[in-house]
């Protein structure tokens, strides 16, 4: 296997932990943190289970994935981007996400305050927030591309008091962030946001059409991948933030829309990535290796 260089420090820290707790299993979900203890935990021939969210795999899946017992898919096109070993079982079963309530969607307007005759558009960046998002949104609202369309808006908290005052209930309903977040997803047509991994699967078990703008920098280019996958399944639209603007976002928004099949195929597209028993398949499954 590849040589790690980890701090020592951190690298002994995490031996002490597996001493302490004698794990029967080491499960990580492939960030740089997690490589200390996977180093100590092949040290120790400790069984190893990856979880990895995203289509393009983080640096911590792609070294460990040869010797882990486990691999579990987010993304069925990260196994291309993998060398696993002979030994490694490797599963998609999804991401694990909470699944979609059992409310529909004119319950979810009206607990929220929505008008019920018009289409809905969910738009929001993350806890964060998303700036280029926020400023294009607001931008389409100045120039009134999204006339006739209802929008539930999370701006992240960063930037919720720049833009609070775009909030004009029951038209345009603006928050910091939206918690809980199930009402919004049933209540909406189309999802415009990030392309993270979690966002990405809750849009898929929601069934909605997205227009996905990824995070440029994200490690690995990472949101990219998870955006080409889902415009490739037909599930969603991709604009590169470089590309973002008020009249290709509204454009994109307005496309969908106004064409119920082009919405039902992206909508079918979308169940069929959904992945409601996840949690329970992979937690099985780490289970019985754990014996």
């Amino acid at each position: 296997m590849r040589s790690l260089v980890v701090a020592p420090w951190t690298f002994a820290a995490a031996r002490r932990l597996l001493v302490r707790e004698a794990p029967a299993v080491v499960v990580a979900t492939g960030g740089y943190a997690c490589v200390p203890v996977l180093a100590a935990a092949r040290l120790r021939h400790l069984p190893i289970v990856l979880q990895e969210a995203n289509a393009m795999p983080g640096l911590a899946t792609r070294w460990f994935a040869r010797v882990a017992r486990q691999v579990h898919l987010g993304f069925p096109e990260a196994a291309d981007r993998l060398r696993t070993g002979h030994g490694t079982v490797v599963t998609t079963f999804g991401n694990p996400v909470a699944p979609p309530p059992s409310l529909d969607a004119g319950a979810a307007r009206r607990q929220l305050g929505l008008p019920t005759d018009a289409p809905v558009v969910f738009a929001f960046g993350g806890s964060q927030g998303s700036h280029a998002l926020n400023r294009t949104i607001a931008a389409a609202l100045d120039m009134d591309l999204l006339s006739g369309v209802a929008l539930c808006w999370g701006t992240g908290a960063r930037e919720f008091e720049r833009f609070r005052t775009y909030d004009r209930p029951p038209a345009v309903l603006v928050r910091p962030f939206w918690d809980p977040i199930a009402a919004v997803y049933r209540a909406s047509d189309v999802v415009v946001a990030r392309a993270g991994a979690m966002t990405t699967s809750e849009v898929c078990a929601y069934g909605l059409p997205a227009i996905l703008i990824p995070l440029p920098g994200a490690a690995a280019d990472h949101q990219t991948r998870n955006a080409e996958a889902l415009m490739a399944a037909g599930a969603a639209r991709h604009i590169p933030e470089t590309d973002l603007t008020p009249t290709a976002l509204a454009g994109s928004v307005r496309r969908i829309l106004r064409d119920p099949d082009l919405a039902s195929r992206m909508s079918q597209a979308a169940l069929k990535r959904a992945a409601p028993g996840a949690s329970r398949r992979i937690a099985e499954a780490i289970l019985e290796l754990a014996g």
